[in-house]
Formats: structure tokens, C-alpha cells, sequence
């Protein structure tokens, strides 16, 4: 300030003394003359110049805006606002960019402000609050969302005072980019809460609007989960736009909604997996072997805890007066159709589990398994009968095991007329094993082992049988020469025998003949005589082999015998003499040769 009057001061000084005119007191030439005439005129005017120029002009960074806020004027602004449009007093609609701006004594009738150029990075978006402009009209929450291509107009403070901008919350929000846009007008916030709405793959958005768009005809309309159940799900649904919850959800993509003005729940689009189990002890009867082959059987218990993702711990229901728990799975889906109803009547996926499903899902297994089973007749054979035929009869405890595929079938159909109750698609309902008591299990199984070790001994028997075999042939191929030699000695034995036996067979007939050619000497000579023929015969056979037996007999036996008979055998036996002492002369004269 002291500057503009010293300026002021300096100029007025000037120009006085460029239109003075030379007086009686005034030097006539010298240094004097020139200070006090149109010289010393001329450097007051340029000093008062320079010194108010100073005071006219701002200079604003690239990255900034320029704000200007007039202390001095006669207007004062009207009441209720806080922006002036047309100079009073208090701060400006118009921004200065970047550059140099030259505007008369700006530094003496404004406080000049730099605001930072609003950057809204990507994901995020910049809500909007306006700090003047026309009162928000009654039951209106929020202003009115203006479309992109207006945007650009809507942040200039002049166009958006002067064509009825409504003060407070804006709906619409500033996407990711750079902005220059009056800070005294608008103020921007950006932060955690004001990130992107993001809808991933495999799920919808379901938007619960507290805003309405000019124009549009908002009429609810009661959407029902079900059309064929009058006990369904009923929501009340309004189109795109309208204050309530949108009959149309959002699909997979980036969407850039004031949280102030939109509530938008993830609904789960993918097919989800709701097990049922744990929650138990599990009785558990081991059937073992000894080493004699008797079977043992030990009997343990199992704590089955609830794991964390499950939905719930199994069912216990009631069959043939046991209480057994029952795991099972059911596979669910939502449609996107579907999602708004489910939000807008139970709040989401989960509610409909933990509230509807899960009590529904309980009720049935229980009543389907105490209740009758439809199971398939069999022959003897235990093959299903052709045609197909069935006997509807009350559930047994194993039917959990050897007729799951009826029991099954059966909750299924069941629970999917609840799920469409709900909005929710129930694809699969699956059945765990059963904690059937053991008692009931343990002849069956003894059976099972009994038959397993029968098979086992057999095939180890045969498993022997084969390595006896195995061995056999090893142990031939071994000894393999010498089953030759003894085959070959087994040959020639045969050989001998043959031989032997042809001998025999002729030594047989030999001694036959021999015995009928006695009987004819019997019948001829008698049977005396046949004798001592023989024992000559075997007398000579005998002289033969020992011829020094020669001389003895010939002693023994006389040379000459004397009888009446001369065909009887002492005939004979003088033939027999004389050949004897023949053969002694014979002998005793060989040495004198």
C-alpha cells in the first residue's frame, strides 16, 4: 500500500511539474532549473509509473491456479452468497491460469491465492461439494449429476452461479485426470472411501440409488423370485435412475459412482460350494489279523471338528432309531437376474444361507431320511429289474450307503424348490460319507476280510504251487545230464529185460521140449533108466569142465560087468568104464611122447 501512494504520490508530482510554468522564483538556468522543470517532471511520472505497475500484475506456476479474493470495492455481495460474479467484494468467480496477468493495482485490491491443480489419480474419483450457488430444492438429497461432455462448463464458477448450479453435494464426480477449477466455489474430496467401484469377473453389482435423475419415470414394480410359487421372494425394484434398488445390476467392469449417492453390493455370480460337515466323534471299529488267522477287532473314536469355510456342521438325523451325522455338499448359484431380488429382500448371498437355505436344507434331509426311501426292485441275481420297477419303503441305515443315489435325488428335488423360493439356483446336492454306528458295519466287514483272506490263501496257494514249479524246472534243467545217463541206463535195463525175457521164453521151450523127449525115453527105456541116463549126462557135463575127475571115477567104475541083460544100464555103464580107461591110457601116455 505504501508503495501504490508513494507511485501515486511521484505521478501526480510529475505531471504537476510538466504543466508548471516558469515564475519569478523559479532559477533561471542551472542544476536547479532542471530538477524543478520538465525533466524532474518526467522521472516523477516514470517513478509513480514503475511503482503502480508493480502493484498490477501476478505471475502463476504451471501447476497452480491463480485465485483472487477483492478486499476494496463499493459493491458489497448479496446475501447468501459467498462468490462474487461481477466485483464486489470477497472472492472472485474467475481463476487465473498459468502465465502472467497484468490487472491495475490487482496486489492493492485483491489478496492473490495459488491453489494446487486438482490431480484425481486412476481408480479414485473427486467428490464434489459446491460452497454457493441456488438453495437444493426440498427432498432433494443431492444435486443432480450432469452428463461428461457438461463437466468442462459446470467447473467454470461463472457459468455454473449464473445458470442455477445447486449448492452441496454433487452427484457427479471428478473421473481420474487434471482439473483447474475454483477452490473458493468447489471443494474436493479424495481419499480411501472415494476409490472406484469395481465389480470383478464372476459377480454382479446390485445398486441401492439415493438419487434420482431428472426426468424419469420412477414406478416400483413387485419382482417375485419365483413365478411359480407364490410363496417366493418379493422385492419392490425400480428402473435405472430412480431412488430404491435397481431392477438392473451392474455387470463385471469399473464404475465411477458417488458413494454418497450409490450403495452397490457384490453379488456372487459363480457357482459357490456349501459343505456341511464335522461337528462329531466318529465311532470306528478296526478288524485285524493275527498271525494264526483269527480276526481281531479294536474299537476307537475320532473327533471330526467343523472346518472353517464350512457353512455348517453335519446333519444328525434319526434312521431306524440311530442318530448318525450326515455330511453333504450342495452346489448354488445366483443369477444375475436374481441378484437384486436377493439383496433387496435378505440383504445378500450370505443371509440367504445362514436365514433360508441352511434351516431348509436341515429340515428336509432330516424328514427324507426318516421317512421312505423309493428304491429300485433287483432280481436274485441282485440286477436291476428290466423294466424298471420300484417299492416305495421305510429308510434303512444302509440305504445311506447302498441307495445314496434315491436319497439323494430325492432332498434335491425338494431343496430346489426352496433355493427358487430364494432367487438361488441349487445345481447339486451331494451326500458324504455317513457315521453309520460300527455295530451295524462290523458282520459285514468280518464278511468282507473273511472273503479277502479266503482269496488271499488261494492265491498264495497258487502263488506256491507256481514257484514249486518254477523250482521243479530250475532243479531239472540242473540235472539235466544225469536225466539223460539215467534215461539212457532205463533204455538199456529195458533192453536187458527184453532180452532176458525173449531168453526165457526159449529156455522154456527149450526145457519143454527137452521134458517131452524124457517122457517119450520114460515110455520107451522106463523111467529107471531115463534117471541114470540123466545123472550120466550131468556125470559127463561134469568130467568135461574138471577133467581131473577122470581117474577117480574110472576107479570107481568097473571096465567089465557080467550081467544077463545086455540092454539094461549095466551095459551102459561098462561102455562108461572102458571110455574112461581109454581116456587114462590116452593120458598117461601123452607125456612119453
Amino acid at each position: 500500500m505504501l508503495g501504490v501512494l508513494i507511485g501515486l504520490f511521484a505521478f501526480v508530482g510529475g505531471i504537476l511539474l510538466l504543466m508548471r510554468r516558469a515564475g519569478p522564483s523559479t532559477p533561471a538556468s542551472g542544476p536547479a532549473r532542471l530538477i524543478v522543470g520538465p525533466i524532474g517532471g518526467m522521472v516523477l511520472v516514470l517513478l509513480g509509473l514503475f511503482m503502480l505497475a508493480s502493484t498490477s500484475f501476478v505471475f502463476v506456476d504451471a501447476d497452480r491456479v491463480g485465485h483472487l479474493k477483492r478486499i476494496y470495492a463499493f459493491k458489497e455481495l448479496p446475501a447468501g452468497r459467498i462468490i462474487a460474479l461481477d466485483g464486489e467484494k470477497g472472492p472472485q468467480a474467475e481463476i487465473l491460469g498459468p502465465g502472467f496477468h497484468f490487472i491495475p493495482l490487482v496486489r492493492v485490491l485483491y489478496d492473490f491465492e495459488e491453489f494446487e491443480v486438482v490431480t484425481i489419480p486412476e481408480g479414485y474419483y473427486g467428490q464434489l461439494t459446491a460452497l454457493d450457488g441456488t438453495a437444493m430444492p426440498s427432498g432433494m438429497f443431492m444435486a443432480p449429476a450432469i452428463p461428461d461432455e457438461q463437466v468442462g462448463d459446470m467447473l467454470k464458477a461463472e457459468i455454473f452461479l449464473t445458470e442455477d448450479g445447486i449448492r452441496g453435494p454433487q452427484e457427479t464426480v471428478l473421473k481420474p485426470g487434471r482439473y483447474r477449477l475454483n477452490r473458493y466455489l468447489f471443494d474436493v474430496r479424495l481419499d480411501q472411501e472415494t476409490d472406484a467401484t469395481i465389480i470383478p469377473a464372476g459377480h454382479v453389482g446390485v445398486v441401492k440409488s439415493n438419487v434420482s435423475q431428472p426426468g424419469i419415470n420412477c414406478v416400483e414394480e413387485e419382482v417375485s423370485a419365483s413365478q411359480a410359487s407364490r410363496e417366493a421372494l418379493t422385492v419392490p425394484l425400480v428402473p435405472k435412475g430412480c431412488v430404491g434398488i435397481w431392477k438392473d445390476p451392474l455387470f463385471p467392469g469399473a464404475y465411477y459412482l458417488n458413494r454418497q449417492a450409490y450403495e452397490v453390493t457384490l453379488v456372487d455370480t459363480r457357482v459357490q460350494t456349501w459343505e456341511y460337515k464335522g461337528g462329531y466323534t466318529k465311532r470306528i471299529i478296526d478288524l485285524s489279523v493275527d498271525q494264526q488267522g483269527n480276526i481281531q477287532q479294536t474299537e476307537r473314536s475320532v473327533n471330526e471338528p467343523m472346518p472353517d469355510i464350512a457353512a455348517d456342521r453335519a446333519v444328525f438325523v434319526k434312521v431306524e432309531g440311530w442318530d448318525i451325522p450326515l455330511e453333504l455338499r450342495a452346489l448354488v448359484q445366483v443369477a444375475p437376474e436374481n441378484a437384486p431380488i436377493v439383496v433387496g429382500s435378505v440383504g445378500g448371498l450370505d443371509e440367504i444361507e445362514n436365514r433360508i437355505l441352511t434351516p431348509a436344507i436341515r429340515s428336509i434331509v432330516r424328514n427324507v431320511t426318516g421317512a421312505s426311501i423309493r428304491v429300485p426292485d433287483r432280481d436274485a441275481s441282485g440286477a436291476l429289474m428290466s423294466p424298471p420297477s420300484y417299492t416305495l419303503r421305510k429308510t434303512r441305515v444302509l440305504d445311506l450307503i447302498e441307495n445314496r443315489d434315491a436319497i439323494e435325488q430325492t432332498i434335491e428335488a425338494q431343496i430346489k424348490v426352496e433355493g427358487n423360493k430364494a432367487g438361488v439356483d441349487i445345481r447339486e446336492i451331494r451326500l458324504g460319507e455317513p457315521a453309520i454306528p460300527p455295530e451295524l458295519l462290523v458282520s459285514r466287514l468280518r464278511v468282507q476280510l473273511a472273503d479277502q483272506l479266503s482269496t488271499a490263501y488261494e492265491r498264495e496257494t497258487e502263488a506256491q504251487q507256481k514257484r514249486i514249479e518254477t523250482e521243479q524246472a530250475r532243479s531239472t534243467a540242473d540235472e539235466q545230464p544225469r536225466l539223460v545217463e539215467a534215461q539212457i541206463a532205463v533204455q538199456v535195463a529195458n533192453q536187458r529185460e527184453q532180452e532176458r525175457a525173449a531168453l526165457g521164453r526159449a529156455e522154456r521151450q527149450y526145457l519143454e521140449e527137452l521134458a517131452r523127449g524124457q517122457r517119450a525115453q520114460v515110455d520107451v527105456l522106463g523111467q529107471d533108466r531115463v534117471a541114470l541116463l540123466q545123472a550120466l549126462e550131468k556125470l559127463l557135463a561134469s568130467l568135461e569142465r574138471k577133467p581131473e575127475l577122470v581117474g577117480l571115477v574110472g576107479k570107481l567104475v568097473p571096465n567089465t560087468i557080467v550081467g544077463g541083460d545086455g540092454a539094461g544100464l549095466a551095459g551102459a555103464a561098462a561102455l562108461l568104464g572102458a571110455s574112461i580107461s581109454g581116456q587114462n591110457t590116452q593120458t598117461n601116455q601123452r607125456p612119453a611122447q
